[in-house]
């Protein structure tokens, strides 16, 4: 993974997407925006408490880097629900969801985070990308295997050409779940490491795998948001704090690449 620092954005892109031309994609950093502390400064998310003003301009600058015209935020509610479709619904409405699927060009998909991971994926043979919300919930529900499955039954895709790129969250230093025996199944208890700390980059890379990815196909980026928070919001850091933008898009041939 490396750290793109270009026009005051910073955001990090994954090797495994590397060489795909008309792949668009970056976890971008909390630096680059104009919003003001607590939520310094490219926060991308309406229900922080945040000026509304700031949200928009900080998504137009991120828009404005990638190229690409239309963006699709979801309203995340740490679900298992996926929209299929990946088009702007009309009146700008966030769809309920928590992972996105499509197969237009010119359409940046995005997932907020602030320690929750995205997980971004892409099928090279057929143009297909997603982007996934992976919070403690979402893994239990496993919505990663419900992103491949319809990946592969409503996009025609093969798992086995997929890639996928786990982005910064928190790590197995910070992810404690004291109340883990409630709130995890006993599948999960096995990625437990120093106490009461969870590794749920290896959970993820696991359901990856279980859906049918070859293991050389994912990358974890290991960024711990919580460890990291000078470059990440986190949520378990900070508490009142801003939300990262993951995204993943396709440019259509007539679409010069901007990096």
């Amino acid at each position: 993974m490396v750290r793109n620092d270009q026009n005051g954005l910073s955001f990090w892109q994954f090797d495994i997407f590397s060489g795909h031309k008309r792949l668009r994609h970056g976890i971008f950093t909390r630096h680059g925006g104009c919003s003001p502390a607590p939520f310094e400064s490219l926060n991308v998310a309406f229900a922080t408490g945040d000026d509304p003003a700031n949200i928009r301009e900080n998504r137009a600058r991120i828009e404005k880097r990638m190229g690409l015209n239309g963006t699709l935020y979801l309203k995340q509610v740490h679900g298992s629900d996926l929209y299929l479709d990946g088009s702007v619904p009309d009146r700008g409405q966030a769809p309920v969801a928590d992972a996105v699927i499509t197969a237009r060009n010119d359409q940046l998909l995005v997932i907020q985070t602030a320690d929750c991971q995205a997980v971004l994926l892409f099928d090279p043979r057929r143009r297909v990308v997603a982007n996934v919300h992976v919070g403690w919930r979402g893994s239990v529900a496993n919505i990663i295997d419900r992103t491949v499955v319809a990946m592969v039954q409503r996009f025609g895709c093969d798992a086995a050409d997929v890639l996928a790129a786990i982005g910064p969250s928190l790590g197995p230093c910070c992810g404690e779940f004291v109340n883990y025996r409630k709130e995890l199944p006993r599948s999960f208890w096995a990625y437990r490491r120093e106490g009461d700390r969870f590794d749920f980059w290896a959970i993820s890379h696991d359901q990856l795998e279980h859906a049918g990815l070859r293991a050389d196909h994912i990358e974890v980026s290991r960024i711990c948001t919580r460890c990291r928070s000078d470059a990440c919001f986190s949520y378990r850091a900070e508490r009142r704090t801003g939300r990262m933008a993951a995204v993943i898009g396709m440019a259509g041939q007539d679409n010069p690449h901007p990096f």
